[in-house]
């Protein structure tokens, strides 16, 4: 039976260890893993797109994001701890619900990492135009050189984003040297994002231009935008979601970790809280102080992010400072309220800061198509370990080429929805993992329990489902069809060469298992 191809705990764990990837991390190294991809896309890049579909509703957007984040981090933890292998929800999955859903979640895990990391290329792309280029070196780069086309959602007169095709594969190549040189990397782009987020905080909350006036209406939309339509509150909170996949970045590291029973939990839940209060208080700074207003459509509904209708609008004079029609949004308000120097220095943070989301975002993909061919249900040639580097620089490679070319012609709105969707079904299914795992491996050891399982599990469940009904239409879309495809896949090439279903995990591996 299809659901019955289920890999054994010890036949995992066994896997890991025999073909497994270098231990580098601490739970220090962890942590800023987490802030490193949570602290930056929600901030830098989304807040015009979170305050379009929300307005000041934004604040509660980003509360129920981070609610509903937190239920599923617990999940994480627990699940994550005991099972410390590379793999992450895909993982989980078939270590309890059997192989086909596990493939699913893991094809649906790779258009979530690919699809997140290129909205964040596109989202640095446009701090490194306006403030590198523009602010500081004088050079307006001409719009069909740094923007998505108009068809597909883009500016007017856009053909292809550079700037963000050329840090994807930069970051392609740093992943491909080695995971102890990323992290490193990344501590310091992770201290500089925070030192930036601080200043943006302490310059905004107490300024003179902070009026609450500008927080009414605060939800112009309203809670609920209406099915399909992506907006309201809760709209908005189902795109800003995506930036929260950070701590699903620390789980795929885990095989990675040294002592992962203890660092993996201090590392998803750490950088979780660490960064949900920043989310909160630089959304209050920039609305306060500059206002956030959605540019509203004839019918009363605030026009699609990403959307043509949208980018016409943004296009016109009287519009084109308004906060949600900046693609710097957080150094233009410190430019509006005259302090252009600190804005152009945040701008340059950003700059230096969200590569590292990507790099955490490519890091967490490579690691899912690591585990799923070594599983055989992909050309184990892709799980090929560099002999110098230790890296898969295979599936590197392929996923630093997929991430240029989407951030090369869509919008960061689009992208961000769509990687949503596989986001929050990935999160749903470790929910319901935990929950299987509670009842079929009772005496397995767990250094982390997560707290009321009985309720934290549903909730996550019905969290993830609440907001995946609420992105817009076209990126519920998304998923089915990308399901789809996978699901051909599966049964044209993985179902047959899989190494549990031709007998060989439980075989070889939990013969490994014992001798170990």
């Amino acid at each position: 039976m299809i659901f019955g191809r289920v890999k054994p705990l010890d036949a995992i764990l066994a896997t890991a260890e025999r073909k497994s990837l270098h231990r580098t991390l601490g739970w220090f190294q962890l942590t800023l893993f987490g802030i490193g991809c949570v602290i930056g896309t929600g901030i830098f890049v989304l807040t015009a797109a979170g305050a379009q579909k929300a307005g000041p509703g934004l604040m509660l957007a980003f509360a129920i994001a981070g609610a509903i984040c937190i239920v599923a981090a617990l999940c994480y933890a627990e699940i994550a701890a005991m099972i410390p292998v590379a793999g992450s929800a895909y993982t989980y999955t078939y270590s309890t619900m059997g192989e086909l859903l596990a493939w699913t979640v893991g094809w649906a895990l790779i258009l979530e990492y690919a699809v997140a990391a290129s909205a964040v290329a596109v989202g640095w792309s446009g701090y490194f135009s306006g403030t590198i280029l523009n602010q500081f070196l004088g050079i307006h780069l001409p719009a069909w050189l740094s923007a998505a086309p108009l068809a597909l959602g883009g500016a007017p007169g856009g053909f292809i984003n550079l700037p963000a095709v050329v840090i994807a594969g930069l970051i392609t190549w740093l992943l491909m040297i080695g995971t102890t040189e990323s992290a490193r990397v990344n501590a310091v782009l992770v201290a500089i994002k925070v030192v930036a987020l601080t200043a943006f905080v302490a310059l905004t909350l107490p300024s003179d231009s902070f009026s609450t006036a500008k927080f009414n209406p605060f939800l112009p939309a309203g809670v609920f935008g209406g099915f399909g339509t992506g907006v309201g509150a809760v709209g908005a909170a189902a795109t800003i979601f995506f930036a929260y996949v950070g701590f699903d970045a620390v789980s795929t590291a885990a095989e990675e970790t040294k002592n992962p029973q203890r660092n993996v939990p201090i590392g998803l839940i750490g950088s979780l809280l660490f960064c949900t209060i920043f989310y909160i208080l630089v959304a209050a700074g920039a609305i306060g102080t500059i206002g956030g207003q959605p540019i509203m459509g004839p019918n009363g509904i605030p026009f699609p992010t990403g959307s043509e209708e949208l980018a016409r609008q943004c296009a016109l004079p009287q519009y084109a400072d308004m906060l949600v029609c900046s693609n710097e949004a957080l150094a233009h308000v410190l430019r509006a309220i005259g302090w252009s120097k600190v804005g152009n220095m945040l701008g340059i943070a950003a700059f230096l800061a969200l590569p590292s989301v990507i790099l955490i975002l490519m890091f967490g993909q490579t690691r899912i198509f690591f585990v799923m061919s070594r599983d055989g249900l992909l050309p184990e040639k892709l799980s090929a370990v560099h002999p110098k580097w230790k890296t898969p620089y295979v599936v590197t490679a392929m996923t630093g080429i997929g991430v240029a070319f989407a951030a090369a012609f869509l919008p960061v709105g689009q992208l961000a929805d769509i990687a949503n969707a596989g986001t929050l079904y990935a999160f749903m299914m470790v929910a319901i993992a935990v929950m299987i795992l509670r009842r079929t491996a009772r005496d397995h050891k767990r250094d982390f329990r997560t707290p009321a399982l009985w309720l934290v599990g549903p909730m996550t469940i019905v969290g993830c489902v609440f907001l995946f009904f609420n992105l817009p239409s076209a990126a519920m879309l998304v998923l089915p069809i990308w399901g789809a495809v996978g699901l051909v896949i599966y049964f044209a090439y993985s179902r047959h060469h899989s190494h549990v279903g031709r007998g060989i995990v439980d075989a070889d591996d939990l013969a490994d298992s014992t001798l170990h």
